[in-house]
């Protein structure tokens, strides 16, 4: 670990000299993982995300193949190992001559960037709790929380194959919807269609069927951390979400950033995890000292906004809400891991968990359209005059996401953005 605290010196700079711009996402401490291909024609390749451009590391002979899950299943002082070499190779002061990395560089911009990897099932877990509170409001103002949401870390199984990469456009869905006062629903194109602030955890080496993860070793079993807007047809979860849960609102898409921050760019930004006082502790399962002392992860997270009009007038992003990881979720990474297992479920390189929409404790920091209008009741007026509900078509959203404190290097995550097209007939 020495060696891997290294990386994450301060004072390291490399010789891609957008790497070491003020407010740059992807410094020489960052190094997040993903991939990409010049041209359409040909294999994914695995890259590392370095300021504004992206290496190619098997072109760079840093690995010897293309397939990224293969990345994922690696050891962890294997990992650290790769991570090492590729720091060494960009640092400023690269004991070695760096002529074979300059030349597996690539511009970010010039080259098609795909999902991080390939992912095989996507669990989604609800441990906003802010969100899980508000939300429960709407519909049980008496009782928000149902009994077990403080000691089981909640989630469902998800749809990997609508999962889309950053910059993928979705139809608007559509589905059965129950209005109020008739007796029976109607199909139609979502009218309440929302966006859902959260983060995306990538599991890397998996275990066997009916071997649960201790919580010890959770963490040993994450690559990273991405960012992930789980879109949500509201309309159409609260016609069918009882009594199994999310189905057609949930399955049509999802969005995931391009670059996986590994654990061990994220280790300077960890923070303690404590319940506050009054709350029950987790059972001892999924409770471990290592887990108190730094469990948490202290992301700062934005929501934006660029309606089609906005857009058509030259206007920017602009904000509609943020939040923060540790603020939000009361259940860490490691739980979600092991909880996940604890009955015997096995876990594959490249899963997917969602954490669930991560609010913040304050109304202007709510993670999705459905809290922030009040269930549909308090529009939401943009700069330009426009007024916003819920999703309208032309509209996209933007996640980001970043670390930062004092003594340390700010990295950030990219961006998470889609757009919402018009619905498709059937």
């Amino acid at each position: 670990m020495e060696a891997c605290n290294a990386t994450l010196n301060p004072s390291l700079r490399s010789w891609v000299t957008t790497a070491n711009l003020s407010g740059s996402d992807f410094p020489i401490q960052n190094l997040p993982f993903g991939r990409f291909r010049t041209n359409s024609n040909e294999p994914w390749r695995i890259g590392v995300a370095i300021g504004d451009m992206v290496l190619d590391l098997k072109a760079a002979e840093l690995i010897n193949h293309s397939d990224m899950n293969q990345i994922l299943a690696m050891k962890k002082e294997d990992r650290v190992a790769l991570r090492i070499a590729i720091s060494n190779g960009l640092k400023e002061d690269a004991p070695v001559n760096h002529s074979a990395f300059e030349q597996s560089l690539f511009k970010q911009s010039s080259v098609e960037i795909g999902m991080p990897c390939e992912v095989g099932d996507y669990t989604d877990f609800y441990v906003g709790i802010h969100h899980a509170t508000a939300v429960g409001k709407l519909f049980r103002p008496d009782n928000p929380l149902l009994p077990n949401y403080k000691w089981v870390p909640i989630g469902y199984h998800g749809r990997s194959s609508t999962l889309n990469v950053s910059g993928t456009s979705f139809p608007r869905p559509c589905g059965q919807v129950k209005v109020a006062d008739t007796d029976a629903p109607i199909f139609q194109p979502s009218a309440r269609l929302d966006f859902e602030l959260e983060i995306g955890v990538v599991i890397g080496q998996g275990n066997k069927q009916g071997q649960p993860i201790a919580i010890e070793k959770a963490e040993d079993h994450v690559f990273g951390l991405t960012l992930f807007n789980d879109w949500s047809a509201r309309d159409i979860q609260a016609w069918e979400y009882q009594p199994l849960g999310p189905f057609l609102s949930k399955n049509f898409a999802s969005t995931l950033s391009p670059w996986i921050v590994t654990m061990e760019a994220l280790s300077p930004f960890r923070q303690e995890f404590k319940r506050p006082d009054g709350e029950p502790q987790p059972l001892a399962y999924l409770s471990s000292e290592v887990n108190s002392l730094q469990g948490a992860f202290d992301v700062k997270l934005e929501v934006l906004i660029q309606t089609e009009a906005m857009r058509k007038a030259g206007l920017p992003f602009e904000r509609l809400t943020y939040s923060n990881f540790t603020e939000a979720a009361y259940w860490t990474v490691a739980q979600m891991v092991t909880h996940h297992t604890i009955n015997g479920c096995s876990l594959r390189s490249g899963d997917l968990f969602g954490s669930g929409t991560l609010s913040g404790p304050k109304p202007e920091q709510a993670g999705s359209l459905l809290e922030l209008t009040q269930g549909g009741k308090q529009a939401i007026t943009l700069s330009n005059g426009e007024n916003r509900i819920f999703l309208q078509d032309g509209d996209s959203i933007a996640l980001k996401g970043w670390c930062e404190k004092s003594g340390a290097v700010r990295i950030g995550f990219g961006e998470c953005i889609a757009t919402v097209m018009p619905a498709k007939a059937a």
